[in-house]
């Protein structure tokens, strides 16, 4: 029984730990986040681009290019010839002469008026029909073509329009002047005599009177190009089939446009081969994707814990690696499909820099350490670019970026780091040249362009994209901090003119608190610059501090104990609707409402009890006690302890190391054993290095001068 109680007290520690380590209620939140990452990572491993060489027509291959499977290419060289051998069988084409068309027409029609015989043989015909009749003939005459039988049956075998054309033998189209061909004729007189308009002995008179007449006849050229082309567009394509294993392009061999057509082709059967909508296929992507994930927990679980309890920083880290794969995927896309050119001169795309800096200046240095390292590997196995040299190139300039962005104040250095970023790659550059080519060439100046450019993408967007993190995320960065030290803003320059000692105090309390911040590793900007803001709430009622009464009157003397307290403690929750008003960030909210956390106004509160006669059981504690609530951040006890010690030694008689050390000690003791640090993750010995830090800074503060003799 004692074992079993043992083993079930063990399943409830741990599954405590778990419920906080995935933040309690969040877990639906976290699962579905994991899940939509899974399913990127996955579609992102899975279709991806086959890697090939990248060679341009007209330049020599520098290594052998061997066929990697079995496929079909469209031989343009051999459909080219085919076409040529098409277009051979079409011969001349002819057609009568227009002008001899119209002038034996308008002949025939002289005869007809001086001759008027025509009516006794034709005697239904009218001249308004036999008038129409000429010109039907006369239109159909001109519309006919002439040709070899060779000509027309290649058109009727391709299944060419050729109803107006006719067989011509070649004698007849060598000759000077030539009877037309009976089908013309025998054609015309059955679409006459179908519209059935005309009677049939005037059809017969007129058809047989413009057959009998010798025509001369003209090559038609446009006519010709128009048949060929048509020849030519029903030509199938030739395809070349290739085995798996066959030489495509030899070491120093010219490239010429048939082999890049091998190339592309080769490129699509093995995208064909590698099935990508198949079940198992997909399924072996998500392992993968799955394995990568997995990895990576492991890592922040064990390294990086506080980042793994924060959804909201994993959020902002997931979102981050998105957009990173995006825009690899553009820069891919871009490259091989919109400006193939292109990819052989940006040998080396910089993505991997993006992530890094956005990394790095949101989340922190070793996350984004991390991070690069693991969309190096992603990127190295989907990305269709050069691997080794692509590889290489990222990872240090994502290093190089890490160190330089540790400590990036404002957002204008962002181009100056991506500056430092294309300077230290150079080197690489310059490297791979010369092994690549053994001396510099156009391609090195390319080189440098094209990482110039990704560079200074990397910095637009990075620039572009901080301020949107950073509201929609709630992340403060160095550099808002660094603009919220302005001292024109709006608080800061009301708080030195109407408060001005609350404001000196807001200074002396800043550096105090960075210096105690930076002795444990804690975030010193931050508690600098939040500091500034802490006290603003005293702008409603500056004179009840005694810090601004500069007259030596104190206000308090009019007011009871439980008045003064409830004014004191007013500066809160004003300052909270105040830091509000001015959209202050929420963390600066946070130190306003928690740099005094649940502690009492003691002053009052003894002077409460004074006025009882003692008796402290008619005072009630929770009037002269602030509303908190405590700190629950390193950063905001420090503000506390720096608060408190500051206020507290301006009233010190004799300022020595001992006795502020002693002065430090006993406050930060009182506060602990008020439970005041209960919820801030202090451990005793960062408390330690916090109270020797904070003595330290004091002394600098109030260090004293000698005494200058008064001038004669």
């Amino acid at each position: 029984m004692q074992e079993q109680h043992i083993d079930d007290s063990r399943s409830v520690l741990q599954k405590k730990r778990w419920q906080e380590l995935l933040g309690g209620n969040q877990i639906a939140k976290r699962v579905v986040l994991a899940l939509s990452f899974l399913l990127i990572l996955t579609c992102f491993l899975h279709f991806r681009e086959t890697r090939l060489e990248v060679l341009e027509v007209g330049t020599q291959a520098p290594r052998y290019v061997i066929s990697q499977t079995d496929f079909n290419f469209l031989d343009e060289e051999a459909t080219q010839t085919l076409k040529q051998e098409a277009v051979r069988d079409i011969g001349a084409i002819y057609k009568v002469d227009e002008n001899q068309v119209h002038a034996y027409r308008r002949d025939f029609e002289n005869s007809l008026i001086e001759h008027q015989q025509w009516r006794q043989e034709l005697p239904r015909s009218t001249f308004e029909e036999v008038y129409t009749v000429l010109d039907k003939i006369e239109e159909s005459v001109m519309l006919a073509r002439f040709t070899d039988d060779r000509t027309l049956n290649k058109m009727l075998s391709l299944k060419i329009p050729s109803s107006d054309f006719f067989a011509l033998s070649s004698s007849a189209m060598n000759a000077d002047t030539t009877t037309l061909p009976k089908p013309l004729w025998t054609e015309i007189q059955n679409k006459l005599k179908a519209e059935k308009k005309y009677y049939s002995e005037t059809v017969d008179y007129l058809v047989a009177a413009f057959s009998r007449h010798a025509w001369f006849l003209q090559q038609d050229f446009a006519m010709e190009r128009t048949v060929r082309q048509k020849v030519q567009s029903v030509v199938a394509d030739r395809y070349t089939h290739i085995e798996a294993g066959a030489q495509i392009i030899k070491k120093g061999e010219k490239v010429a446009p048939r082999q890049i057509s091998m190339l592309q082709s080769m490129k699509s059967a093995l995208a064909e081969s590698q099935n990508r909508w198949n079940p198992l296929s997909l399924l072996g992507s998500a392992l993968i994707a799955l394995s990568l994930m997995v990895a990576a927990l492991i890592y922040l679980h064990y390294f990086q814990r506080e980042l793994l309890k924060s959804l909201q920083k994993m959020v902002l880290l997931v979102t981050i690696i998105v957009m990173s794969m995006l825009v690899a995927k553009l820069a891919e896309y871009l490259l091989i499909y919109h400006a193939p050119n292109m990819s052989e001169a940006a040998s080396f795309p910089l993505v991997l820099p993006f992530a890094a800096l956005l990394i790095c200046v949101l989340i922190g240095s070793e996350v984004a350490a991390i991070s690069s390292f693991f969309l190096l590997v992603v990127f190295g196995a989907t990305l269709a670019f050069e691997y080794a040299p692509f590889l290489l190139v990222n990872f240090f300039a994502a290093v190089v970026t890490i160190l330089f962005a540790r400590r990036l104040h404002k957002r204008k250095k962002v181009f100056a780091v991506c500056g430092k970023v294309w300077l230290c790659i150079i080197p690489l550059i310059v490297a791979f040249n010369l092994t690549g080519n053994g001396s510099f060439d156009v391609n090195f100046i390319t080189d440098l362009v094209s990482t110039f450019v990704f560079l200074s993408a990397t910095a637009v967007l990075s620039v572009g994209l901080l301020p949107i993190l950073e509201a929609l995320f709630h992340v403060m960065t160095d550099m808002t901090l660094m603009e919220y030290m302005d001292p024109d803003h709006e608080l800061l320059r009301r708080l030195s003119l109407e408060a001005p000692g609350t404001y000196q105090h807001c200074l002396v309390v800043g550096n105090i608190s960075e210096a105690a911040a930076r002795a444990i590793g804690a975030n010193g900007l931050f508690c600098r610059v939040s500091t500034l803001y802490h006290d603003i709430g005293k702008l409603f009622n500056p004179h009840y501090f005694t810090e601004n009464q500069l007259g030596g009157f104190n206000i308090h003397q009019l007011l009871t104990p439980a008045e003064s307290t409830h004014v004191i403690i007013a500066h809160v929750p004003e300052g909270e609707a105040l830091a509000r008003k001015y959209h202050l960030p929420q963390s600066f909210i946070d130190v306003i409402r928690e740099h005094h956390g649940t502690t009492m106004v003691y002053y009052f509160y003894c002077k409460q009890v004074e006025q009882m006669g003692g008796d402290a059981t008619k005072v009630s504690e929770k009037v002269f006690r602030y509303p908190g609530p405590k700190p629950r951040s390193k950063e905001s006890a420090i503000i506390m302890i720096a608060d408190t010690v500051e206020a507290a030694s301006r009233s010190m008689d004799e300022v020595t190391e001992e006795s502020v050390a002693d002065m430090v000690d006993k406050l930060v003791a009182e506060k602990a054993e008020d439970g005041q640090f209960d919820e801030c993750q202090l451990t005793f010995e960062e408390l330690g290095r916090v109270k020797r830090a904070i003595v330290k800074a004091l002394m600098v503060t109030r260090h004293l001068r000698i005494k200058y003799p008064d001038r004669q």
